[in-house]
């Protein structure tokens, strides 16, 4: 059975997300926006606890809160970070993203090692993730669908009753729209959505209720 635990992290509160198979233990972190030694800690010390083996650090996209943890992850766990490389261009910028935001100072964050792209495909235990392309919030925005466990992880693509904001760096709100009526609306409706930010739902239930889409 797969298996997921969030963590709500940084100032932005943002969703990180551990997500593993109960046989073989493995685990992939999703959006490690993990910020104070005391975040970074409850990550750790849950993974260790569960007797987890971290297979994988996925970003759904390269906004600061979303990878305030990366370093340390990839330092702790010893791996790289999966992303699009359509948002590379963002982690240049981390620095001036955070300054934007008015917080402090923060150490350097790390540049991608596997980039990832449309219908890409990565397993974690006996199930297999499916990488889907849903740009407009930034431009290499990823969602990963498990259609196995009926699970997608998207991110700031898209939340409960609302879309991503797309007023920030590269942000489109018509191919935002576009994509999720393409790409997420196209998925069973019984789909469970994990964002970026705030509460789960499903597929069935934004297709019904979200006023944006």
């Amino acid at each position: 059975m797969l298996q997921v635990k969030s963590f709500i992290c940084n100032p932005i509160e943002e969703n990180t997300y551990i997500v593993w198979e109960e046989a073989s233990r493995e685990c992939a972190i999703i959006d490690a926006g993990c910020y104070t030694p005391e975040e970074k800690a409850a990550v750790q010390d849950f993974i260790r606890q569960e007797g987890l083996s971290v297979k994988y650090l996925l970003s759904t996209h390269l906004h600061f809160d979303h990878i305030f943890g990366n370093a340390f992850v990839a330092c702790t766990f010893g791996v790289s970070l999966s992303a699009s490389g359509d948002d590379q261009f963002l982690l240049d910028h981390f620095a001036d993203q955070v300054a934007l935001f008015g917080l402090p100072p923060v150490e350097p964050t790390i540049f991608i090692g596997n980039l990832l792209s449309e219908n890409d495909t990565l397993s974690i235990g006996g199930y297999t993730f499916t990488v889907l392309q849903v740009p407009g919030h930034s431009p290499g925005s990823l969602v990963y669908y498990a259609a196995q466990a009926g699970v997608a992880f998207t991110g700031d693509a898209l939340f409960k009753e609302s879309i991503g904001r797309t007023d920030l760096w590269g942000g489109d709100q018509l191919q935002l729209v576009s994509a999720i009526q393409q790409k997420l609306f196209t998925l069973p409706d019984a789909t469970v959505v994990y964002p970026g930010h705030g509460p789960s739902t499903t597929i069935g239930h934004e297709k019904a209720h979200n006023p944006y889409v």
